[in-house]
């Protein structure tokens, strides 16, 4: 067997992977990212408002219960598979809120709480609104359900 046949068994095998895998594993890591943030602030949003306000966001509360709001739904949603390009867009831009006003100035790197992590976030959910959930989630089955209904 030569090593062009193995390679391209290889690549046509993983190849069947693509629909599956990167979305799935994505939506759950980012899911798992967000659900300590998420249970922090739903634990104590006033504190988060208040915290925001030292920053000087404005409407710092309102703030405060959106971010905690998008946060909690997004682990629910990416969870699932549900609605996952759509909850990317208020993600995205939570994660850029956060490093304009946490990680920017602290650089690049994760160990030094710069904006590496925030940036993976983001590159992940751009990658899922762009592609969908994936053949595991809630989404594919509706899709798949519903396109069968359409030409009945």
């Amino acid at each position: 067997m030569s090593l062009k046949t193995i390679y391209l068994s290889y690549a046509n095998k993983v190849e069947k992977l693509k629909d599956v895998v990167p979305a799935l594993l994505f939506r759950l890591i980012l899911a798992y990212g967000f659900y300590k943030p998420a249970m922090a602030k739903l634990a104590d949003v006033h504190a988060i408002g208040d915290w925001f306000a030292g920053m000087g966001i404005p409407a710092p509360y309102f703030q405060a219960y959106l971010a905690t709001a998008t946060e909690c739904l997004g682990v629910l949603l990416l969870t699932l598979g549900l609605g996952v390009r759509i909850i990317s867009i208020p993600l995205i831009i939570t994660m850029l809120v956060a490093i304009k006003t946490v990680h920017w100035g602290n650089g690049f790197e994760a160990g030094e709480n710069g904006f590496e992590i925030p940036l993976y976030y983001i590159l992940m959910l751009v990658s899922l609104m762009c592609t969908g959930a994936g053949k595991i989630s809630l989404d594919y089955l509706l899709r798949t359900k519903f396109s069968k209904n359409n030409l009945n």
